[in-house]
């Protein structure tokens, strides 16, 4: 007993050992992470070195301060930068442009240019029916925006406030500003000579191509306001930051104290109700470094930017008190419930609480963002503001004498977003409130009384976790699935359907917008196999739903069920019929046997049996089709995605034999049997195989045969796994082995599903260590990318999406085989 006592003890802290020192942990620091709306991120080497933001980058600032003996130092986030509008972008007011989809004659950017035969109209210019007012939806389109201003020399710092999709080019009284290719996401700031603005008449000229995808043009002009001329405030240093599955923990000299903070989201997947409770702890622990006993006081400031989409509505807010708690309350004036959707969006409904516990003596306080910092300095905690835009809500926790003894105190972050999803037309509440009769309140409390044995479970998973990670694949490997857990669960949402099935659904984050998208489910599978394979039946139900209730009328799987956070139907404007009817019977395979009996398979036996005829009728020589890649195009005879149908087949025999039906079991098994040996023929070029059918000299990475491995299929022969990970690890690059011959960039998720079949654990480790070289060293800070540039480590696209959950298929992979 004591010897697995101490074993247990030398995993917790080797899970912590990679913490140590100042050596960066993660691209992005997950500090508040529930789902895809309520995710508040760290994006600095040090957390006092930028602003927090959500995952979308957009300001959700967090500010703390700690006041020892009068002393005051900041450790968490940096006062936001503020700007005053010049010239009113869409977000804040509509305004009048005269354009055309037709490209112009003459000098179209010229500040006297007639414009002759364009049309009027107002923004936003966009695609989005319902939302914007000039419909754009053709390639081009140019426009012109004619303003006054009445003198300019009172402008400290002039710049362009830009929203655009795809490439954008902008002039100003016929000076070129500024151009990109490519799209800026909500709202780009860009610097620009003040000089060129003049005093009276102006005209902004500007030129969007839409290359794909979504179509987008907004333009406005900023002054960024000069700096506060109170006296800086100090910065605490910090000394450490580690990450574990649920926490990231931070730690500080805050002149004569140390101080820890613990952010903690308790995501333990084995209990539901715990898992969608939205509430988060910021914990504080506060000791003297010098022997002596100090009078200290911790300050947090929340900003209001955590309940809207812009910063520029308005919200309310309040403060309240319950039996046991002392509360902070702020929301959208609006309150426009499920009424949007789309990709780069923010929550702007529901509200937002800050709890401390009557018993940590807390002050709380409501003022402006830019009054807050300053109202704690002064000493000043009357609430100044109840209504208005970017307000702060603000909590003091005394700590009175603090000598060498650590004293702790904590207090909470949560978020009540009244109703979460839009399924077929019925708004769902949240898990944790499927009766309608909890409360948010009723949550922060038993939040608050259960802290420490919710600290307690977490602690256990953490070291569990790390010790089972570290066990399959070796440290990077562990530390690769440590930052993946809390970016992967809070992509999703916890609801349940009008049906009573357990529904959880994915926002494909950045590349789309998309929810309950089947080949996103796909890759984030394996950590849902592993802790709890019920959630990953929540992300097929829906799917099943889509076609069983005949709102999918194909014989085909769909694509997704719309755009979150509305689960009406497929908005992806293409399928990708063997892409997802692969997933889909594959995922259930998988589902069979993490759960030991086929019963879910039995249940949608019918659909599963329409699935299957498809892909042995189109799957093995796939026509040209997108697959789950489709950032890198269509191909036909694609190698990679018949292995996927030859996978999907074979699995579909495993289940017709767990359910009896040992006929049909054999009449796959031998057509998935068969195809392996033609496609053996087709892609063979040798010492590898190809990217597409008899294209010889081409290559890719073959990560769908894995599921052959992970649920013992054994379809295709060892030869093929040895041959292809011996040409895989010619091919790699710095940070990691190319998607396929085509391009240099790739997905890290793919390439750890590939790691999983290398014959051997050096061979694994091999194609590992750049993945997490990566993670630790790419230069785009933003919650790990899935799609980064294997040459510079740079991200490519896409960001804090679910899919990295694949990290966890070597995981996977090892229970699975010891259940043999």
């Amino acid at each position: 007993m004591r010897k697995n006592l101490l074993f247990g003890i030398a995993l917790f802290l080797t899970s912590f050992h990679y913490a140590s020192g100042q050596d960066r942990k993660a691209p992005a620091y997950p500090l508040i992470t529930h789902n895809p709306y309520f995710s508040i991120w760290s994006t600095a080497n040090k957390l006092t070195d930028a602003t927090t933001t959500h995952w979308t980058g957009s300001n959700q600032s967090l500010i703390g301060l700690i006041n020892v003996d009068g002393t005051i130092y900041r450790f968490l986030g940096k006062e936001p930068e503020y700007y005053k509008t010049i010239l009113s972008a869409s977000d804040e007011k509509l305004y009048e442009v005269t354009y055309t989809e037709t490209k112009p004659e003459g000098d179209w950017k010229a500040a006297q240019y007639p414009a002759t035969g364009w049309k009027q109209g107002a923004s936003p210019i966009g695609d989005t029916e319902g939302l914007d007012k000039i419909l754009w939806k053709t390639k081009d389109i140019w426009f012109r925006r004619t303003f006054t201003i009445a003198k300019t020399e009172d402008i400290n710092k002039l710049l362009l406030k830009l929203s655009h999709d795809d490439d954008v080019e902008v002039f100003l009284n016929g000076e070129e500003l500024y151009s990109k290719v490519g799209v800026t996401n909500d709202y780009g700031l860009i610097p620009i000579d003040k000089t060129k603005l003049k005093a009276g008449q102006n005209v902004l000229a500007m030129h969007v191509v839409n290359t794909g995808g979504g179509a987008r043009a907004d333009i406005g002009l900023v002054d960024k306001e000069k700096p506060s001329a109170d006296k800086p405030i100090s910065v605490a240093d910090e000394t450490n930051v580690s990450i574990n599955a649920t926490q990231t923990i931070y730690s500080f000299k805050a002149g004569k104290v140390d101080l820890d903070v613990t952010f903690t989201s308790p995501l333990l997947m084995n209990d539901l109700s715990l898992l969608s409770r939205p509430v988060s702890y910021i914990a504080y622990k506060v000791k003297a470094n010098d022997g002596k006993t100090h009078n200290v006081k911790v300050y947090l400031s929340a900003s209001t930017d955590i309940a809207v989409n812009k910063s520029s509505q308005e919200v309310t807010a309040k403060k309240y008190a319950t039996a046991n708690l002392s509360i902070l309350k702020a929301g959208s004036v609006e309150q426009p419930i499920l009424k949007k959707k789309g990709d780069d969006m923010r929550i702007d409904w529901g509200y937002v609480y800050v709890a401390a516990p009557k018993s940590a003596g807390a002050t709380q306080f409501i003022t402006s963002e830019k009054e807050a910092i300053g109202a704690f300095r002064k000493g000043s905690v009357v609430s100044t503001a109840s209504q208005g835009k970017k307000l702060a809500l603000n909590t003091v926790v005394p700590f009175t004498k603090v000598g060498a003894a650590p004293v702790s105190k904590f207090i909470e972050l949560g978020y009540d977003d009244i109703y979460s999803i839009q399924y077929f037309k019925t708004n769902l509440r949240p898990w944790w409130n499927l009766s309608g009769k909890e409360t948010i309140g009723g949550q922060l409390t038993k939040a608050a009384t259960g802290y420490a044995s919710v600290l307690q479970k977490c602690a256990a998973f953490n070291t569990s976790m790390y010790a089972q990670a570290l066990k399959s694949g070796g440290k990077d490997y562990a530390e690769l699935c440590v930052l993946a857990y809390r970016q992967s669960i809070a992509a999703h949402q916890l609801v349940k359907s009008p049906q009573g099935e357990i529904l959880w659904l994915s926002k494909e984050n950045f590349s789309g917008g998309f929810i309950n998208t089947v080949d996103v489910t796909y890759p984030s599978a394996p950590l849902y196999l592993v802790y709890n394979p019920e959630l990953l039946q929540g992300m097929l139900n829906g799917i099943f739903y889509f076609s069983e209730s005949g709102k999918f009328d194909k014989n085909f799987a769909a694509h997704d069920l719309g755009t979150y956070p509305h689960a009406n139907g497929q908005t992806y404007g293409e399928g990708m019929p063997v892409e997802e009817s692969g997933n889909m019977i594959i995922l259930v395979a998988a589902i069979a046997k993490a759960q030991g009996n086929p019963e879910y398979a039995r249940k949608h036996w019918k659909t599963l049996s329409t699935w299957v005829n498809y892909l042995t009728e189109e799957g093995f020589d796939p026509a040209n089709q997108l697959c789950t890649d489709d950032f890198a195009g269509h191909l036909a005879r694609n190698a990679n995605l018949s292995v996927k149908a030859i996978v999907g087949i074979g699995c579909y025999a495993q289940l017709a034999d767990a359910l009896g039906e040992k006929q049909t079991a054999a009449k796959y098994r031998e057509i998935a049997k068969g195809m392996v040996g033609k496609w053996m023929q087709l892609a063979g070029d040798g010492d590898h195989y190809t990217l597409t059918f008899e294209n010889k000299g081409t290559w890719s990475q073959k990560y769908n045969l894995v599921w052959d491995k992970v649920l013992g299929l054994n379809l295709f022969p060892q030869s093929v796994y040895d041959t292809e990970t011996k040409y895989y690890l010619s091919k790699q690059n710095e940070y990691g082995l190319p998607l396929d011959s085509r391009k240099t960039y790739t997905k890290s998720d793919w390439i750890l599903w590939t790691a999983t079949f290398a014959p051997t654990q050096k061979e694994f480790e091999a194609l590992v260590q750049p993945v997490y070289k990566y993670a630790l060293e790419t230069s785009t800070r933003v919650p790990l990318s899935d799609w980064h540039e294997t040459t510079n480590g740079k991200q490519t696209g896409f960001q804090a999406r679910s899919v990295i959950g694949g990290y966890f298929m070597k995981m996977l992979y090892d229970k699975q085989t010891a259940k043999k």
